[in-house]
């Protein structure tokens, strides 16, 4: 299963906003240094965890700019084909980045399997019936699928 960039980017940005970031569309137009790298901030650079699923078909030059509370993330893919989250931030520690960044990576992956299969059970006839989100963010769906 691999993707496009408009697909990943989706579930780049739903990620994204879920965890109450803002996509740039264009760092210099939102006021912000496309130089992230002062002094003062603090970089970390982290695989996505199975990312491969998702990037088979994303090109390198390709990456998607987020913002929240003075952080900055940047996913792309490297030339191997996984895919990467770069968080850099002034006052952060380097522990706090990573976090940050593991935990934007997982719910990218998260969102863009959860896309995937709504698209396949709705194309099999099932219904979804109900979708909950627990305290942990696992998702649980409930379906219903009528055979004749």
């Amino acid at each position: 299963m691999v993707a496009s960039w408009p697909a990943i980017s989706s579930a780049v940005a739903a990620a994204a906003v879920s965890l109450g970031f803002n996509i740039l569309q264009d760092a210099a137009q939102e006021g912000l240094p496309l130089n992230t790298e002062a002094e003062t901030s603090r970089k970390v650079t982290l695989d996505v965890p199975h990312s491969e699923v998702v990037t088979g078909t994303l090109g390198r030059d390709q990456r998607l700019r987020m913002s929240r509370d003075g952080v900055m993330a940047e996913f792309s893919r490297y030339a191997r084909g996984r895919a990467a989250v770069c968080v850099t931030g002034a006052g952060y520690s380097e522990e706090q980045l990573r976090a940050i960044g593991e935990e934007l990576g997982g719910r990218m992956v998260q969102q863009y399997m959860l896309t995937k299969l709504k698209n396949e059970m709705a194309a099999r006839g099932m219904d979804l019936v109900e979708e909950t989100v627990d305290e942990t963010q696992s998702i649980r769906l409930r379906v219903r699928h009528w055979q004749n």
